[in-house]
This record gives structure tokens, sequence and C-alpha cells, in this order.
């Protein structure tokens, strides 16, 4: 994998001095628009939230942007020199970010501001766990520590990386910095008062307890509503068989826990989910879908779906799975 990030980020620096010799002065410094390069669609959508009306009229690009798993993705040449040249790059900052050292080892523009969003969050990121039932991975080394990369699932978290890109913003920007400020500052209240709903929520449902058939990548959000959760697989994992182990615990945790529903994340197959309620005593248990904004792609974007619309539709999905 280094060594095709290696060749790759070398095709891309290269057509970039090729790009730059084919322009002449003028025309490169009439090319002033701010450019801003995101991975994943919670971070595009915050940086449109502070940008507002975009006086600069800044360029902005989300490179995950057909549904491609951050776990999967691979750069592009095209993505590499994007990054390479941006005034502005904000990314996750995981395991699955491993590529992005050596883009930004190489990068063009020396000036970049980079927000790693598990650098800003600091003592906040939360290690990988592995909970009872739960399927380890094979690949897993038990000496390693594995950060649950998954932050931008928690309002909390989502308030505190939206300052830190108006904080940018207003460095990169300086003449338009009030007005990023206080875009910030309108949307993280917005934030607060959706956290104020699933607070509420959490603490007048009767059940506590979350079940997935499916990887958990809420690790952020039920912790910061103090549920508990059972799951087939860690937020990360690459496995998509169950055991016959695991399955049964799990169908055993509903039937113990009385709970109304198995959860699944986006995504068309649901089979694990299935095979858990028809494991059950009741076999009548709803399955639904929380979505962890890992598939959200541009025509998404384009008929209206944003961070908090999302988060308001898994609110609604929680307090049928708590109920």
């Amino acid at each position: 994998m280094k060594r095709l990030i290696s060749s790759i980020i070398a095709v891309a620096m290269a057509a970039g001095c090729f790009t730059a010799c084919s322009v002449n002065n003028v025309a490169a410094k009439t090319h002033d628009n701010i450019k801003i390069v995101t991975t994943i669609f919670p971070e595009y959508d915050w940086v449109m939230n502070v940008l507002g009306n975009n006086p600069a009229n800044a360029d902005v690009t989300l490179l995950l942007d057909n549904g491609v798993d951050l776990h999967s993705f691979q750069p592009t040449a095209d993505d590499i020199l994007k990054v390479s040249t941006c005034d502005l790059f904000v990314y996750v900052g995981g395991e699955s970010d491993e590529w992005v050292d050596d883009v930004l080892k190489e990068a063009e523009n020396k000036d970049m501001i980079v927000i790693n969003l598990m650098d800003v969050l600091g003592d906040s990121v939360k290690e990988e766990e592995v909970v009872e039932g739960m399927e380890e991975e094979h690949e897993h080394h038990h000496d390693e520590i594995e950060y649950d990369e998954h932050v931008w699932l928690s309002l909390r978290n989502a308030s505190v990386l939206v300052g830190s890109i108006s904080d940018a913003m207003q460095k990169i920007d300086a003449g338009n910095a009030e007005l990023y400020k206080a875009n910030a500052a309108s949307y993280i209240e917005k934030l607060k008062a959706l956290d104020d709903e699933y607070k509420a929520a959490t603490e007048a449902a009767s059940c506590k307890s979350l079940l997935f058939g499916d990887r958990f990548p809420f690790r952020y959000m039920v912790d910061d509503y103090g549920l508990d959760y059972y799951a087939a697989f860690v937020g990360c994992s690459a496995e998509s068989e169950a055991s016959f182990e695991t399955i049964t615990f799990l169908s055993k945790k509903v039937d113990e826990l009385s709970l109304p529903a198995v959860l699944t994340i986006e995504g068309k197959n649901h089979r694990i989910a299935e095979t858990i309620v028809e494991n059950t005593k009741t076999k009548d248990q709803a399955i639904l879908t929380l979505d962890s904004m890992q598939s959200t792609t541009m025509n998404d974007i384009k008929n209206g779906t944003t961070y908090i619309s999302v988060m308001e539709s898994n609110l609604a999905v929680l307090k049928e799975a708590l109920k």
C-alpha cells in the first residue's frame, strides 16, 4: 500500500509540475480562490456551514464523494494533487488515513493549514474496544492500540471540530473572519440544541441498550448519553461473517433485554441482523438503520442531506430502538 501511494504521489507531483509550467505567471496570479479539501462528508458539511454564503468564493472538495467507505478509500493522482495545493485540508487522522502523511510531506503548498480531527480532539479520542459477544478481528494484534476513527458521530465532538475549522478560516481569510466566527457560533448552537434532544430522549428511554447486527461505529454517540451496546464487530472491522457463537449470543441478549429492535448501519446487506432476529424467541424485532455517514455522496448533498439532517434522522431511529 505504501509503495502504491508513493507511486501515485510521484505521478501527481509530475502532473502538477507540468500544469504549472504550462500557464504563464499572469494566469497563475489571477487564480487566488481559497481551496479547501475535505475527506469525508461531515467535514465538508461543517466547512460549508462555516463559509455560509462563501464571500471568498472558496473552492471546496469532498474526496469521498461517491459512497466509497473511509476504510477502503485509495486516493487518485488527482486527489493527491488537490491536497498538495490546497489552503486548508481537513481529514480524520486515523489508521484509514495513513496515506495522508506521505502526501503532506510532498505538499506543494507549504503554508497549508491542516486539521486532523483526532489530533484536535486529543484525549477525547477513544480506543477501540471489543465488548462481550463481539467478533475479534482476525488481523488485530493484541499489543497494538487502535483508536476509534468515527469521531464525527458525536454532536459534542462536532462542536469542537467546527470551532477548529472556523479558526482556520479566520486565519486564511482574515477579511471575512467575523463572518466565519458568527457562522460557526450559530451552527454550534444548532448542534448543542440537537445534543439536548438526544440527552432528553435517552434519559427518558426505558431501555438503555442498543444491539447491532453489524459493525459498530457509534461508540462516541453511546458514550455521550450513557448507553450500553452489543455488536457483531468493531466499527473499523473488515469482517463480514459472524460466527455461530456471535449470532447465538446476540440473539439471546435481545431476548434477555427484551429489545424491540436490532440495528444496522447504512447499506443493503442486513443478513446478520436478520439472522439474529430469526434466532430470538419472538422473531418480531424491527431491523432499524443508524446512518454513520460513511456512504454519503455528492448526489445526497445536492438532494438536501446535511450532517444535522442525518443526526436528526438517527435520533428518530434511536427513540424507536430504546422504547
